[in-house]
């Protein structure tokens, strides 16, 4: 338990870093602050903090701060012009943009009014925005500038529930005559006009506001079939606040890099509702691309990524190391030496002996430190991972460098959180036990059910596939398999869906063999073939930043991506990395053969979802001759 400062306030309350929730966590009403709403615990902070800075945000390179005041009058006006615009209480609002604190704005503005905030992937399609638009219902539509408003106007005539499409950056657009089109701007002039006709109008409607209200749609990327609009209420969302307060500390003095999509669940509350419950700031990464930059000017406290970040991350370093004075390389190896030493004490809680916290004292002196504030990662207190299976060596890499990095699972129809690593309880390899809050079990098959408030309301008119995701005594069927050790930590082991059972009857579980071969710096993705077939073949997606590099390095001609893949060099390499996976697997779950797949994929490919998984239904039929080739 993560509990800081923890003292008792009272009969049912305790404190957690200036911040009251509940003494034991699962109970109703969840309260944080005394709030049972996300609107009325926004609406208390602004009020208690007005000055203080609640984001900052990059203009023209300069780092310019937001007040809690700016968040919550910014708020307020969309709110109160959406009501204007005819907003009612329980529709849908969706937003279609990157990171930015208009999105917060947005997000906070529309559940105030009583509305549904729903968030659409800016590389979604402009027929997949129709999808999302029309399944949802959708009145309002908030678009971040022309490449995203584009989209709109190609599906105008499809999307008839739109009355407004809200743009929040001019630029390219100043002779737009669109009658459904207005810019932010004007309807923060709405709502001040409404505001000042109907004093207090939006502390009305926040006050209306109740546990058991849907507070947003959150549509599951999905690797079968067409999105769902995952309903999660107040009540879920403020009890994975409850949850992450107890096994994942924010504290106020926070600062926080957002940069992952806010219409996913895990950037949502890290970003929105984590820092809402703590009071911390957060900062906006001006884009993608620009990661790594952001987080050396920010040095975030905490910082949560996908996998495919951190060994991004990972990569950066071994190739800055190389480039490297031959003292220089030899002084980093040393110091990594002398952190693994460490690591494997402090991953598992352990206290390491003199000799070897000596070594690492100096070399960290020496070296690491350095490296740190080089990745702004200098104040990081703690490192998180989730969405996709991590390396463990990838995790002792970072314990080693003086970044505690843990694993942790959870979903949209949870609310983002089930199981985690703590720094005072971490066992690699696993993600974790259940939070506070959660319960957890494994069913017959072998599925992962979890019970707690952070349970979803179901999906969006949808009534059969809510029933089939429910046990009939109320657990939520994650659809994953996995094992439990007799300590309580969380081992997943693949999909129920995706289990294999091939000619000759054997049933394989490919994710936990995918996952081997992802911790190979030289494969971003794998999908192994074998159902109903007498042997297993795989599909692979090579990591191109790295191949490229292993290519450069052993001067290995290629022109494309195409040409990388066909290099007979990098063919051998991948090979090798599978023949070192086999080896960990019984016979009939070893790979005998594997193609690659040479065209670099986008999340606005049919084979890759949003979170950039590939979808196998999708893989399998568009890559049809290569797997007929195998077998």
């Amino acid at each position: 338990m993560n509990m800081h400062v923890a003292k008792q306030t009272g009969p049912a309350q305790i404190e957690i870093n200036g911040v009251a929730f509940n003494a034991e966590p699962g109970q109703r009403p969840v309260l944080v602050d005394g709030c049972d709403t996300i609107p009325k615990l926004f609406q208390t902070r602004c009020m208690a903090l007005q000055d203080r800075t609640a984001h900052r945000e990059k203009d023209m390179g300069i780092w310019k701060s937001y007040s809690w005041s700016a968040y919550w009058d910014h708020a307020k006006w969309i709110g109160l012009g959406l009501i204007s615009l005819g907003l009612q209480r329980g529709e849908v609002v969706s937003i279609l943009s990157e990171d930015r604190r208009e999105w917060l704005y947005t997000d906070m503005g529309v559940q105030g009014a009583g509305g549904i905030a729903s968030g659409v992937y800016t590389t979604d399609s402009a027929a997949q925005l129709a999808y999302l638009v029309n399944d949802s219902d959708s009145r309002f539509l908030f678009v971040e500038n022309d490449e995203q408003l584009d989209k709109y106007l190609e599906i105008e005539a499809e999307v008839p529930s739109l009355t407004k499409v809200i743009i929040y950056d001019r630029e390219g657009l100043h002779d737009l005559d669109q009658e459904k089109c207005i810019f932010i701007e004007d309807l923060y002039d709405l709502g001040r006009a409404y505001d000042a006709k109907y004093p207090g109008a939006f502390e009305a409607e926040i006050a209306k506001s109740k546990p058991e209200d849907t507070a947003m749609l959150i549509y599951t990327s999905g690797t079968t079939g067409m999105p769902k609009g995952a309903m999660l209420g107040h009540e879920n969302v403020l009890a994975s606040m409850e949850s992450g307060a107890r096994a994942l500390a924010v504290e106020r003095e926070d600062e926080q890099l957002c940069f992952l999509p806010l219409c996913h669940i895990l950037e949502r509350n890290v970003s929105v509702y984590f820092p809402l419950g703590a009071a911390s700031t957060v900062n906006f990464a001006e884009s993608p691309e620009t990661v790594f930059d952001n987080m050396q000017e920010v040095s975030p406290a905490t910082f949560f990524a996908v996998p495919r970040v951190w060994e991004k991350i990972y990569s950066r370093v071994l190739v800055l190391a190389q480039e490297a004075t031959p003292i220089g390389r030899w002084a980093f190896q040393r110091a990594i030496k002398a952190g693994q030493a460490r690591a494997e004490y402090v991953m598992y809680g352990k206290t390491p002996p003199a000799s070897v916290a000596a070594t690492y004292a100096f070399w960290d002196f020496a070296v690491l430190r350095n490296l740190r504030r080089m990745l702004g990662m200098d104040r990081m207190r703690r490192g998180g991972t989730g969405a996709a299976p991590i390396s463990p060596e990838l995790l002792k890499w970072y314990w080693s460098i003086g970044v505690p990095l843990i694993e942790g699972y959870g979903m949209t129809e949870n609310a983002g959180i089930s199981t985690i690593n703590t720094l005072e309880h971490n066992l690699p390899g696993t993600v974790g036990r259940p939070v506070p809050g959660v319960e957890l079990r494994i069913a017959e098959d072998g599925e992962i059910q979890t019970l707690g408030l952070n349970n979803f309301q179901g999906y969006w008119r949808n009534n059969e596939k809510t029933a089939e995701t429910f046990t009939a005594d109320g657990w939520l069927r994650t659809g994953d398999v996995g094992k439990v050790d007799p300590e309580g930590n969380l081992t997943i082991t693949g999909r129920i869906k995706d289990i294999i059972i091939t000619a000759g009857g054997k049933n394989i579980t490919p994710a936990e063999i995918e996952s081997r071969l992802k911790f190979s710096h030289y494969i971003s993705d794998a999908v192994v073939i074998g159902d109903r077939r007498k042997f297993l073949t795989c599909l692979i997606m090579i990591d191109q930043e790295n191949v490229e590099k292993f290519a450069q390095d052993r001067k290995i001609p290629f022109s494309d991506f195409a040409s990388l893949c066909a290099a007979a060099e990098v063919v051998q390499q991948i090979r090798d990395e599978v023949e070192a996976v086999n080896k960990v697997f019984a016979r009939v779950e070893q790979i005998k053969d594997f193609r690659l797949i040479n065209v670099l994929l986008t999340a606005e490919d049919d084979e890759l979802t949003a979170t950039m998984k590939l979808k196998r239904s999708f893989v399998e039929k568009k890559h049809k001759a290569l797997i007929d080739d195998m077998y």
